[in-house]
């Protein structure tokens, strides 16, 4: 095949792909910049000032503060096993094919993971108080 009719075959292949890119960075940035120029501009102190999961906000110095470290900790633990469940889903997908060597892996992987709950468990990373 010569230099023409690989670009031919290129120009079929990813024309729909950047089509919906661009339909999609269109769409981002149209929301944002319909929803600034249509959403209503009532600010008052309450909106104005920063969220902290339904706890009262502790005052902060001008420029912002720091955050209690446990709000890190949640979300390195929810990463953890988020990313647990990411692992899980080929498992499920190829679960047939893998027999019984895939069952006794995902076996050790989740005693794995579970250890590290219990541990996380054990040492008080998931009381809120």
């Amino acid at each position: 095949m010569n230099l023409e009719g690989w670009k031919d075959v290129l120009v079929h292949l990813y024309t729909p792909v950047l089509v919906l890119m661009a339909l999609a960075t269109l769409f981002a940035v149209g929301s944002v910049v319909m929803s600034s120029q249509v959403g209503p501009k009532r600010y008052n102190r309450a909106k104005l000032d920063s969220y902290e999961c339904g706890i009262e906000p502790t005052p902060h110095p001008i420029g912002g503060g720091r955050f209690p470290v446990k709000y890190y900790i949640t979300a390195m633990l929810f990463i953890v096993f988020d990313i647990e469940i990411i692992f899980l889903y080929p498992f499920a997908v190829y679960f047939d094919s893998l027999r019984f060597f895939g069952l006794v892996e995902m076996a050790i992987f989740i005693a794995t993971v579970f250890l590290a709950f219990a541990y996380v468990w054990k040492r008080g990373g998931l009381d809120w108080d």
